[in-house]
């Protein structure tokens, strides 16, 4: 194995136990376990979560005096538990069931193996019963299958150090479980799972089904148990028998293990677990039981397991040095065990918080702009399925923007099942304890979003027959939708677009204003007339025969397209101060005495939530959450960026950009864990020696709880996925365009020597290496085309099986 591809734990904290079983999440794309105790511990620090991709139930909650409909990612029966203690005596009785929070616990160290994908646990007890002390050595692995998206697996080894006996060892699955992994929603209805049905099959294999009480997803889980007692005679272990217990929601294994010292005992449990939407499947209780029972031991289970993850780290190798390439290879461990290949089947989108936990309800947003990026470069069938997630619900995009009285496609700011909007009405302040109107369904610029993400896609993997079908149909849509949107203004000769939340989300209104939305966010309109300008070149780009059957199909005429035309040349970009307005009236705001909050809270990055506690809100100041203006500077490079503005007839050169990045950075609170990606991207380029502060803050993020408390509810896949290709585009100035891929270099001093390689159109293997002063480029000798480098001035091509070295200008 790889040095520092480990993460470790040691002691048991119950106060970090939540965030620990965030971070040694295990999955494979289909679902996902919380790393948890699997002795069932209970109380407030264990919180096991079983999360598949895509199953999610709706309830209606009674929430401060309304009726509150929510859908959730919902958590599954869990299959860890397995919990045990030493078998009554003649002379002594059984001992406490053991376990994190047993009195007698010596040692306590979790490692979370990422190149193997497992989770390891060792704990050692004592059990004292008037002087006479018994030790017991326990180690458990457990791995969920990235080569069987449907299998899970654990092994418990138990050592008794200094006595003979028996262990009683109970496996179980347990159906009690509930959605209430967040504080915040604990007030709503969290029971998402009903009929449910234990039964045992045989001698070893347990089932349980059920069914989401509302979408009627039928979930079925299958557990099959087996024990070894290592005979000291060195003849070969028997299985141990089970006797089966069945409760309405519960189904164990009971059995009585002989033990005796330095003589291991090994118990085995494997699982499958299936539902009603997965892909060529009728019967899920049948699927898991089939799989079940043909799966073969935990030690073939584990190789297989293995060379899967070995296949995965081959397609995305990122070699980076240090403690800043050991928290990368977490955060790309994590993205996979949420978006690996296996997702390219489902009908599935990106959960912002992944398969982790329960924060934000399992819902999608618009991460995928932070994520995608980085899977077209590594896994572009990924990326597909995920833009096809998006296409399915078009029409309930086009719905919406119907019910509001607009043309084209309106996407939620939050998607769950079906593509309803799912942004909550109400959120509570834990601050204050207050129910506060939640307007974040504004944020219409998630369509702007989601072009980007289609337009990106088809360059980067050269996909036309995606791109001029689905892709087509839902970039031309939401530009639709935004013409329809765009209003004239005859006193200002431009196009504006009113009543939106930006990215910010900290300005919902106006200052006392009766209706909520702000005029003319820059972030919304600039992204709008990019999309309106991506849209009339696909137009103009397109084959014939496509072309015509889709502009047939949408009833989309030439004469539309002019009105594009004009509308992608004169949107609103408003002004004040010298720097670009995060939307029209921001200038005029009050200013906020940073320094007297920051020295009465000290962390203040949820500033929202003070202001609300003390009466007060952030729509009446200049303060942002996040990075807002300055995500123009994360979507484009600069002579991108440039190139955008000066054909809505505005210059925006380096000195306006810097003053306006400068202008937002003293003002931005940094609530959002995206946050530190987008600066630590921009100041790369505007302010380099202050970019390293961003870029620490958006490497550690999760793994130091920076927003506190949050991580524990599921990680941030969006700024995870934002790291990695902070390092693989942003670092490296990679763009794709005209078949070639263009560099630009922007190295920190702390990330100046790393290694990637890429999939460019078909084409594996793609290397890119930077060092202080140089740039090597590599093309793999399997591959059957030169590839085209472009660097400032200089173009090269690399043919396969060769490398070039071109040398670098100093860094600013």
């Amino acid at each position: 194995m790889p040095e520092d591809w480990t993460w470790e734990y040691e002691g048991w904290d119950p106060a970090e136990e939540r965030l620990r079983e965030s971070l040694c999440t295990l999955g494979n794309g289909y679902f996902a376990t919380r790393g948890a105790a699997p002795e069932t511990t209970g109380g407030p620090a264990h919180y096991p979560g079983t999360y598949v991709a895509g199953c999610y139930n709706r309830l209606v909650s009674s929430v401060a005096g309304l009726s509150v409909e929510n859908e959730d990612l919902v958590n599954l029966p869990n299959w860890l538990p397995l919990r045990y203690r030493i078998a009554e005596t003649v002379d002594r009785p059984a001992s406490a069931w053991f376990g994190p929070n047993h009195r007698g616990l010596l040692t306590y160290r979790q490692v979370l193996d990422l190149w193997r994908g497992t989770l390891t646990r060792q704990l050692r007890f004592t059990d004292r019963l008037r002087g006479d002390r018994r030790h017991l050595g326990v180690e458990q692995v457990r791995l969920v299958h990235m080569g069987s998206p449907h299998l899970a697996a654990l092994r418990t080894t138990f050592t008794a150090e200094d006595w003979s006996g028996a262990l009683l060892i109970e496996s179980a699955i347990d159906g009690r479980t509930t959605n209430a992994g967040v504080e915040r929603y604990r007030e709503l209805d969290g029971h998402h799972l009903g009929r449910i049905r234990t039964a045992a099959e045989g001698p070893d294999i347990l089932r349980l089904r059920c069914a989401t009480r509302t979408s009627g997803i039928r979930v079925a889980l299958a557990a099959r148990t087996t024990a070894w007692p290592n005979a000291a005679d060195g003849r070969a272990p028997q299985p141990v028998p089970l006797r089966v217990r069945l409760g309405e929601r519960t189904a164990a294994h009971h059995l009585t293990v002989p033990i005796t010292p330095g003589q291991p005992v090994v118990v085995e449990k494997v699982v499958a677990l299936h539902t009603s939407h997965d892909p060529a499947t009728s019967d899920p209780d049948a699927a898991a039981l089939d799989q079940v029972a043909r799966a073969p031991g935990f030690a073939d289970l584990l190789e297989s397991h293995q060379a899967a993850w070995e296949r995965l780290w081959r397609r995305a190798e990122l070699d980076v040095s240090g403690e800043p390439g050991r928290i990368l290879r977490l955060h790309l461990f994590h993205v996979l065990q949420t978006l690996s290949p296996h997702t390219a089947e489902l009908d599935v989108g990106v959960p912002a918080r992944g398969l982790h936990g329960e924060a934000y309800r399992g819902h999608v947003f618009w991460d995928e702009l932070f994520v995608l990026p980085y899977l077209n470069l590594h896994f572009p069938e990924v990326s597909r399925a995920l833009l096809e997630y998006r296409h399915r619900r078009l029409p309930r995009a086009c719905r919406a923007a119907e019910q509001t009285g607009r043309a084209g496609a309106m996407y939620p700011w939050q998607s769950g099942s079906d593509g309803r909007e799912e942004a909550q009405k109400l959120h509570l302040n834990p601050r204050s304890g207050r129910w506060v109107a939640d307007h974040s369904y504004l944020q219409h610029h998630v369509g702007s979003a989601i072009a980007y993400n289609v337009w990106r896609y088809g360059q980067a993997s050269g996909d036309t027959e995606f791109l001029y079908t689905k892709g087509a149909e839902t970039l031309l849509q939401i530009a639709r939708f935004w013409a329809s949107a765009a209003e004239y203004d005859p006193a200002a000769h431009r196009y504006r677009i009113r009543g939106v939340v930006g990215p910010d989300e900290y300005h919902d209104a106006y200052p006392g204003a009766p209706e909520p939305g702000v005029d003319d966010n820059a972030y919304t309109n600039v992204t709008a007339a990019w999309v309106l300008g991506r849209a009339l070149e696909l137009a103009e780009t397109m084959p014939e025969p496509p072309r015509q059957e889709l502009f047939e199909r949408l009833g989309l005429a030439d004469e539309e397209l002019a009105g594009w035309e004009d509308i992608s040349r004169r949107v609103r970009v408003p002004f004040h101060a010298g720097v670009i307005s995060q939307f029209e009236g921001y200038g005029d705001l009050a200013e906020l005495d940073w320094d007297g909050y920051r020295e009465q809270y000290g962390d203040i990055r949820r500033l929202d939530r003070i202001l609300e506690a003390e009466g007060d809100t952030t729509n009446r100041y200049q303060a942002s959450k996040q990075a807002d203006v300055l995500m123009l500077g994360y979507l484009f490079p600069p002579a991108e960026l440039a190139a955008v503005f000066q054909r809505l007839g505005y210059a925006v050169d380096d000195a306006l950009w810097r003053a306006t990045v400068d202008y937002y950075l003293r003002r931005t609170s940094h609530g959002s864990t995206l946050s530190g990606v987008v600066h630590g991207w921009v100041l790369a380029r505007a302010r380099h020696s202050d970019a390293w502060k961003y870029c620490q803050e958006a490497l550690t993020g999760d793994v130091a709880d920076l927003q506190g408390g949050t991580t524990a509810e599921g990680i941030h896949l969006g700024a995870m996925a934002g790291t990695l290709d902070l390092v693989q585009r942003g670092l490296t100035g990679l763009e794709i365009r005209d078949d070639t891929l263009w560099l630009d270099p922007a190295p920190l001093p702390e990330l100046s020597e790393f290694g990637l390689t890429l999939r460019y159109r078909g084409q594996w293997g793609i290397g890119l290496r930077m060092k202080p002063g140089q740039l090597l480029t590599s093309v793999p000798e399997s591959n059957e085309a030169p590839v085209r480098f472009v660097l400032v001035d200089r173009a090269w091509h690399v043919t396969p099986g060769t490398e070039r070295v071109v040398a670098l200008p100093p860094a600013e």
